[in-house]
């Protein structure tokens, strides 16, 4: 078969190839969804934050409908889906995303490794009338903007710009927390910005953060292994949570990479390399410890049961007591991020740029990147 080469585009050609290479090494770090400003009941929006610093939000029921022209291909486990929307939130990956309050007034926050912390308002997003094509040429200016404090060394010289690694809000108090690169938590005033809080004690670098709202308290994961409970009025710590602690299975222990609280906030899952430890908070207890087959890098809970994704592609649903209740094929190599709607349907992201939704009752609804 020959091709007409008197057309060709030697540059565009090779800008492609880059494009899809890009693509393909893309990671999804983080993924949420998207407060529904309607009563239905079913997931509408996912937003995803990636390693090239993008901050997208993507609509399931386009991604469905488009998944069911080619139903009967190879291309349905390769979606590319166009976005509804995006901004280039940050100068290098973005690490995480929440969203603070409900509805039309809810801000979309972010965090990354230029160790800023960026909020939008939703509305903006879901009411632009600019075209995706245009959209990189008229970025949305941020309605908040934090930045990470420098360290002064000798001589007056500065330290560089901690990353942020995860981000938590308290809405009651007006609070967003940060989990930082340079071992220290953050405690800021959305309405003011400023600073509040330094929470001081770890011995190396966050990977997680999550408020402990009705206690007023937060819990961190880090590098250094350990968990620590502190208050957020006087920024100190209060409890070590140590889950290499009286155990021999040393080896499978490294950081704290990811902490999840139940919805009643006295029960913490604590993931720390290839194990799993479930604590009850109020009585300062491991209850169990699961042994894992990858290193666990995203974890929550759904109600009594808990549900974890790591480096290999599977979705694992355990209990309390840590036995394992199904385990679920998804689509990341490697994932990094879960997230459950209320309806059910579960989202898991990871490398590859890939985002898998799965229904609640496990059958794959849509893969796209």
């Amino acid at each position: 078969m020959c091709g007409d080469a008197r057309n060709w585009d030697e540059d565009a050609y090779r800008e492609s190839i880059l494009k899809e290479r890009e693509i393909q090494t893309r990671t999804v770090f983080r993924t949420v969804w998207a407060p529904s400003l309607n009563p239905n009941p079913n997931p509408e929006t996912i937003v995803a934050a990636s390693s090239d610093g993008s901050i997208a939000s993507y609509s399931i029921s386009s991604c469905i409908s488009k998944l069911q022209s080619f139903r009967n291909t190879k291309a349905q486990h390769l979606l590319v889906a166009e976005p509804d929307y995006f901004v280039q939130g940050h100068d290098g990956p973005a690490y995480d995303i929440k969203f603070y309050g409900d509805g039309e007034d809810a801000l979309l926050l972010s965090c990354g490794d230029d160790g800023r912390i960026r909020g939008w308002r939703w509305k903006d997003f879901t009411n632009s009338d600019v075209p995706i094509t245009l959209q990189a040429g008229k970025q949305m200016k941020p309605v908040l903007d934090l930045v990470n404090p420098q360290h002064k060394g000798p001589w007056g010289s500065l330290s560089p710009i901690p990353e942020n690694n995860a981000i938590a809000v308290n809405i009651q108090g007006g609070s967003i927390f940060s989990a930082s690169g340079d071992s220290c938590a953050y405690c800021w005033d959305v309405e003011t910005g400023k600073l509040k809080v330094v929470f001081k004690g770890h011995s190396d670098y966050l990977h997680s953060i999550v408020a402990r709202n009705s206690a007023n308290q937060i819990i961190t994961g880090s590098e250094d292994g350990t968990a620590r409970i502190w208050d957020c009025k006087s920024g100190k710590c209060i409890q070590v949570i140590d889950p290499a602690e009286n155990t021999k299975l040393k080896g499978f222990f490294s950081c704290v990479r990811c902490i999840a609280l139940d919805g009643s906030e006295s029960w913490l899952a604590c993931s720390s390399g290839r194990c799993l430890s479930i604590w009850n908070l109020p009585a300062s207890e491991c209850i169990s410890r699961t042994s894992t087959r990858a290193s666990v890098q995203d974890v929550l809970f759904d109600d009594n049961q808990i549900l974890a994704v790591g480096a290999e592609p599977l979705l694992c649903r355990f209990d309390i007591s840590g036995a394992i209740l199904s385990q679920i094929q998804c689509a990341p190599p490697s994932a990094f991020s879960v997230s459950l709607h209320p309806s059910g349907v579960t989202a898991v992201g990871g490398y590859g740029g890939l985002v898998d939704v799965i229904s609640q009752f496990g059958s794959h609804l849509c893969t796209f990147r």
